[in-house]
């Protein structure tokens, strides 16, 4: 034997061990550098694709695996082949490529509908089909299909196919209403993950896909749990780029949540673009920076990196809408979520935007508007039952009670917001709760009661750093002495309609549709208890409201 195979064989025999012990630097140089020497089999493709995968390295996973897919067809192994075909599809259409993953299915497909007997590689196919049913909200054909994949990957003892069957028919369960089977299914996927018997492909997909699930099911607890997992798992093969992107996404999205905003911004920002999976993160990360900028009130950074965040295809909302809201732009803010609330998606996604649409709403004196986004809100929270979900619902129906003046049942709905959030330790969302009970309390005559909520209002608005909130709440506190349920808008049109100006004027002065304005006046009769701008004004002069 020359000298020259005996080193590509030691390079072979080096790459082999590299993998299988997760040493993905050493594994891809070895096995590429004995590919040079000489062209590798298909197993051993496979084994250079896997490294390249975890490096990040999306066209050298491409690339291996075609070269294994033509291999195993060369050597007449077409179910290898059709497997093949079904990673290099998966691998495209996360990338956003569409039609070539497609095609790569349909290749797959049509490799295994010419062989006679049965394999284990049809389980992988039909996950292709489910992926094509969860995109078509087909979450019934999601279920089934993923049911059969899991019969196949048990009959051929293969654990990564079941692992994966099983958690997309969680997923599928979760979306169909069936909460508790759903959860109960997805966690049976993640014990095989923490026990670590599955490949580290797989591993690493259930942990990223488990993970944004819970997130947006609003299933806080188990996504942190499952996030400390991954944390753990990514800093045991600390060469590995393919998921710490998701890793650090997830992370910076608890962390914001409880309220660490300073170290949420940092980890958002660490997050990168090699890799499958992370390219999806950087979207995700941006989005999360810009959350934190508007939070803290720097305006024009939450701009940039919610445009930037919609580049690859994503939508900034409701962050955006939200962000337009608190820079005094109200019909901008409403006609953005009127449109996202339009859209046709999965029911539990929906909740993701119901409670700014809440919110946007009141703000506009669309009281009955926002009175049906926060029941297809409790919809949504009852039939999944998060802790998360079901503290968005009661602070929806609280705010729309407290605008409707029925103090009575904004101060039941809020105290149930309260308690939840505080359980979840979310400070943020505990004191933006704690406001609208300090308001319900002056309604009652209890001002010492105001006087508590709102002081631990600003206590934690001045701990997080933030300063809209704190604005808005020197704005509530420095009116509050009689402004007779008007809202900051309100006021400000009826300061403007007693200095004369007609609705037209008013609308351009604080730019806004006349049709709000004329919105507005008509909230401010009904609260002043009068009929006419005349009474209007001297109800205004006589309460000292302007």
């Amino acid at each position: 034997m020359s000298v020259e195979s005996t080193s590509a064989r030691g390079a072979l025999e080096h790459g082999r061990a590299s993998c299988a012990t997760g040493a993905w630097p050493g594994a891809f140089e070895s096995l590429q550098r004995a590919d040079e020497a000489a062209p590798l089999e298909p197993g051993d493709l496979e084994l250079l694709a896997r490294a390249a995968y975890m490096l990040g390295r999306n066209d050298d996973y491409v690339r291996s695996l075609e070269r294994a897919h033509y291999g195993h067809l060369d050597a007449g192994d077409a179910p290898r082949a059709a497997r093949c075909a079904w990673w290099i599809g998966l691998c495209l259409l996360l990338l956003g490529e569409t039609a070539p993953a497609l095609g790569w299915w349909a290749r797959g497909d049509r490799l295994l509908d010419r062989e006679q007997s049965d394999c284990v590689d049809r389980g992988y196919l039909l996950l292709g089909h489910m992926l094509r049913c969860f995109a078509e909200g087909d979450f019934q054909g999601a279920h089934d299909a993923a049911a059969e994949a899991i019969e196949i990957g048990e009959r051929f003892g293969d654990r990564d196919l079941v692992a994966l069957g099983v958690m997309d028919q969680g997923h599928a369960l979760l979306e169909l209403g069936h909460t508790r089977d759903g959860l109960r299914l997805m966690d049976e996927s993640m014990v095989a993950v923490t026990s670590g018997e599955l490949s580290p492909i797989v591993a690493g997909i259930l942990y990223c896909n488990t993970i944004a699930i819970c997130r947006d099911v609003h299933e806080w607890r188990r996504a942190r749990e499952w996030t400390t997992a991954l944390t753990v798992w990514c800093e045991r093969q600390p060469d590995m780029v393919a998921h710490t992107g998701v890793c650090l996404v997830h992370r910076a999205e608890i962390m914001q949540v409880q309220g660490a905003w300073d170290d949420a911004l940092q980890e958002a920002k660490r997050v990168g673009a090699e890799g499958v999976l992370n390219r999806r993160a950087s979207t995700s990360a941006l989005y999360v920076q810009g959350e934190l900028h508007r939070l803290r009130g720097d305006f024009e950074a939450a701009e940039e990196a919610y445009r930037l965040s919609t580049l690859p295809g994503g939508d900034a909302q409701p962050g955006l809408a939200l962000l337009r809201l608190t820079q005094g732009k109200g019909d901008a803010a409403l006609a953005a979520i009127r449109r996202v609330a339009g859209e046709t998606r999965p029911s539990l996604s929906r909740a993701t935007f119901l409670p700014a649409y809440v919110e946007i709403a009141l703000a506009a004196g669309e009281i009955d508007e926002a009175a049906s986004a926060a029941d297809e809100l409790t919809a949504l929270a009852q039939m999944q039952g998060s802790d998360a979900l079901l503290a968005m619902s009661a602070h929806a129906r609280g705010g729309v009670a407290l605008a409707r003046g029925e103090v009575s049942g904004a101060l039941t709905a809020l105290r149930e917001a309260l308690l939840r959030w505080l359980t979840l330790e979310a400070p943020y969302d505990a004191a933006r709760t704690r406001v609208l009970v300090g308001r319900v309390c002056t309604e009652l005559g209890d001002h010492d009661g105001a006087a508590l909520e709102l002081g631990a209002a600003r206590a934690a608005f001045e701990e997080l750093g933030a300063r809209p909130d704190l604005a808005r709440m020197d704005s509530l506190t420095g009116a509050s002495r009689k402004t007779l349920g008007l809202s900051p808008r309100e006021l400000e049109v009826l300061r403007l309609l007693t200095s004369g100006e007609t609705n037209k004027a008013i609308a351009a002065a604080l730019v806004l549709s006349e049709r709000t304005v004329d919105r507005h006046v008509s909230n401010i009769y009904a609260k002043l208890g009068v009929s006419s701008r005349a009474a209007a004004t001297a109800r205004a002069y006589e309460q000292h409201l302007v």
